[in-house]
């Protein structure tokens, strides 16, 4: 058995826990049946003890599992291959938590759809930003209504590119928040408010060349960025070398780029140029979420 999951950027400026897209950067997992639990892992976070556990996934995919087979507790092998960058603001926390849910139901052998495993999801992160894309791929706009997430969704074409700026330190999401106001003034409020919703409708038409506009924030990005001041001439310069839209990705530390195809190599390369310190990986956007074989 198979899964694979894609790494997300979510908020894309002003949709703080509504907005949010699937890149094709992948972790994958093989299961398969074993006489005692067993598990290895490779890539990102493989020299962390910690992750090398993979705790998170390992109780999510036993609780879902006995759940699915009405209590049974089988024992498996899990390789882990690991690509999406931890605690950078990729996704890597909700990938782990499609991945166990998805695993869940393929080994257990019952059939589901793609809405149910996001609503699932939501048990174990409660913001749709992060979770939706990754099950669903594409650009998704989502709300929550009691317990079930609300998404559309918008393939993405293969003329736009990512390129991703992945710094050398993290920026936790619990200790970003603590950031943030517990009020915001009412023009903040609109300010965002209005480019979130003509973000939404810029992606669902394909009109790119106005995403620098509507990719404007002044709910939290500017506030996060100053915890790693640098990340302002990261923005400044994917922007000066044609970027289409330039946003912190999810609570950062990464940084999200959209651009053409015919400018991904100049931008990775003044990107690259620039902060020698940093990762910077040019990757295609991801239509597809999560892919599971039996």
């Amino acid at each position: 058995m198979f899964v694979s999951v894609p790494a997300t950027s979510a908020n894309l400026g002003p949709g703080f826990d509504t907005l949010g897209l699937a890149v094709d950067l992948r972790n994958e997992i093989v299961i398969k049946p074993s006489k005692f639990l067993s598990l290895s892992t490779h890539g990102e976070g493989a020299d962390n003890p910690k992750i090398k556990k993979n705790t998170l996934f390992l109780n999510i995919f036993n609780e879902n599992y006995k759940r699915l087979t009405g209590g049974r507790s089988d024992n498996f092998r899990f390789e882990f291959t690991n690509r999406i960058p931890i605690s950078r603001g990729l996704g890597s926390s909700s990938a782990v938590i499609v991945a166990a849910l998805s695993a869940a139901y393929t080994t257990a052998g019952v059939r589901y759809n793609k809405r149910e495993i996001l609503n699932q999801a939501l048990r174990y992160e409660h913001h749709p930003d992060n979770i939706t894309p990754a099950v669903m791929g594409g650009f998704n706009v989502a709300c929550v209504e009691g317990d079930r997430v609300y998404s559309k969704k918008r393939r993405l074409p293969d003329y736009l590119k990512a390129v991703v700026v992945v710094p050398n330190r993290t920026i936790s999401t619990a200790r970003s928040r603590t950031v943030l106001p517990k009020m915001y003034r009412k023009e903040e409020t609109v300010y965002s408010l209005s480019r979130a919703a003509y973000m939404t409708a810029l992606f669902m038409s394909e009109s790119w060349d106005l995403l620098r506009i509507a990719s404007k924030d002044k709910l939290h990005q500017a506030r996060r960025m100053k915890m790693m001041p640098e990340l302002f001439d990261v923005q400044k310069t994917a922007l000066k070398h044609g970027a289409v839209m330039s946003t912190l990705s999810g609570s950062g530390s990464t940084f999200f780029n959209l651009v053409y195809e015919k400018d991904a190599q100049k931008i990775h390369d003044a990107l690259q140029t620039r902060f020698p310190q940093f990762r910077v990986f040019t990757l295609s956007l991801d239509n597809h979420g999560v892919i599971t074989k039996s």
